[in-house]
């Protein structure tokens, strides 16, 4: 095996390991902090994943404010982690993203990654589209990306050291209210983040074979 081949070997193991450790951590020190630093790297990681024609609809409020999260504590149903985490970071999906189109496409023609004239053609075609969609299509899409971005963030801060745990247990009529989410904004789901003081609880999955099938799937049971 070459030098480089055994290099590829321990990043795919270490990528294994980051996937095969995570788990639903719902124990917390308290005292752990995450810095701004830190976390903005977190979610810049995160946010390399894919997402409905690049619109990137994921927003992102992190709560790491004591007072703040003793106020969530009860819309999160009590749940201990709400104080004890580092952070609470509120995945949110924008259903306007389409508006920042320009934006993003325009950065891709400054990365040398689009043509002016295709990226003017992206613009117009994705905001004719998705600002014409359908209310509830138009939320499918934020909670399918959304939900992308979630994992992706728990992964990266399983890598960086740190434990999650996703919640949507939660009332997201009165998180709306008590922290003043534009209408535009749907909540995906809270991600608590910090250092676990227990492991998470261990858990088995369903055999593949029981899950996936190949280019037929069966009659129902």
């Amino acid at each position: 095996m070459s030098n480089l081949q055994t290099i590829e070997k321990l990043e795919q193991q270490a990528f294994i390991d980051v996937i095969r450790e995570r788990r639903s951590v719902r124990a917390y020190d308290p005292t752990a902090v995450i810095s701004r630093e830190e976390m903005t790297e977190i979610l810049e990681l995160a946010t390399l994943a894919p997402s409905s024609s690049n619109l990137q609809p994921w927003r992102f409020l992190v709560i790491d404010k004591q007072e703040l999260q003793e106020k969530l504590l009860p819309i999160a149903f009590n749940q201990q982690q709400v104080i004890d985490a580092s952070a609470v970071i509120a995945v949110l999906g924008d259903v306007e993203s389409y508006k920042k189109a320009e934006k993003i496409y325009g950065h891709a023609v400054e990365a040398g990654f689009m043509p002016v004239d295709t990226a003017a053609s992206f613009i117009e075609r994705t905001v004719g589209m998705y600002s014409n969609l359908p209310p509830e299509t138009a939320r499918q899409i934020v909670y399918t990306d959304g939900g992308l971005v979630s994992m992706q963030l728990m992964l990266v801060a399983r890598a960086k050291g740190y434990d999650t745990v996703p919640m949507g247990g939660y009332d997201k009529a009165k998180f709306v209210e008590a922290f003043g989410i534009a209408e535009n904004y749907v909540p995906v789901m809270l991600i608590a983040i910090g250092k676990a003081t227990k492991p998470g609880h261990p858990t088995t999955r369903l055999p593949i074979e029981d899950v996936t099938f190949f280019n037929k799937m069966p009659a129902a049971e």
